[in-house]
């Protein structure tokens, strides 16, 4: 299997995001963003259609698309009462312009298929280290803003009392969060991204309550996702998205189980 460049290049790329995805991932649950999660991830969908359309990367139309909505959300509400209006606002015209720079990219209907579900076979050396280096710059920003993060997301009143700058960290999280989108896509694609960004986070909440431990077994959780993803997607030929998906569904439903017999239910 280790033979073969593309299952060497998944294999690494999916290492670095389900580091990201999980670590990121934690801090999405305790900001209550799965839905925006999700909907950055139909918004990646658009970009990456107006990448192919102007003959930009796909990765590139991500980004430019996912942190510019990460962005106007933030500055159109860091309420949540007012946030999933702007969010919804905002997805519903990335997901019309997806469909229309695809049709006038004159591409076919498995090229759209290879961006919502994602096309790990396809991954290039390139794009690997495209992936890898954004990965480590989100490591990089994440160990220097862990502190107030962590702060603001699991004690928000506590932030709020120690005068920490709110809209900054919420702009900082969201285009985190962008970047993890973007790159994450690149294995499971753009619909089942917020797979990643929130399964193994959510599962690792109903094992453990302190935040390291969280971030731990959120990671080892990811990788096992996408590890066993890519050796079933090996030996059987189905998709590996399929098998990522599966295997974090199993896991967060074991953990949900053992929680409420831990808990008498």
């Amino acid at each position: 299997m280790f033979q073969l460049e593309f299952m060497r290049n998944a294999f690494v790329a999916s290492t670095f995001i389900a580091l990201t995805c999980g670590i990121i991932g934690v801090f999405v649950i305790a900001r209550n963003l799965s839905f925006l999660a999700h909907t950055l991830s139909e918004i990646g969908f658009a970009g990456a259609s107006f990448g192919v359309f102007t003959g930009l990367a796909p990765l590139d139309g991500m980004l430019l698309f996912t942190m510019i909505s990460a962005v106007a959300v933030g500055e159109m509400s860091t309420e949540q009462s007012r946030r999933e209006a702007a969010i919804a606002a905002i997805s519903s015209l990335f997901m019309g312009l997806g469909i229309l720079f695809l049709s006038l990219a004159n591409k076919s209907a498995s090229y759209a298929t290879n961006i919502l579900f994602g096309s790990i076979i396809g991954i290039s050396v390139h794009e690997v280290w495209q992936l890898v280096v954004l990965s480590l710059f989100m490591l990089v920003v994440m160990f220097f803003a862990y502190r107030y993060l962590v702060f603001d997301s699991f004690d928000s009143i506590g932030a709020r009392v120690q005068h920490l700058p709110k809209h900054f960290l919420s702009i900082l999280f969201l285009l985190m969060l962008a970047i993890s989108v973007s790159i994450s896509a690149q294995i499971v694609g753009s619909l089942l991204v917020f797979v990643l960004l929130t399964l193994p986070a959510s599962s690792a909440r109903y094992l453990v309550h302190t935040v390291p431990k969280m971030l731990l077994i959120s990671v080892a959780l990811a990788l096992l996702g996408v590890w066993g993803g890519l050796v079933l997607g090996y030996y059987t030929n189905w998709p590996v998205t399929f098998f990522i998906a599966t295997i974090e569904v199993v896991i967060y439903l074991g953990t949900l189980l053992y929680a409420r017999v831990a808990q008498g239910d």
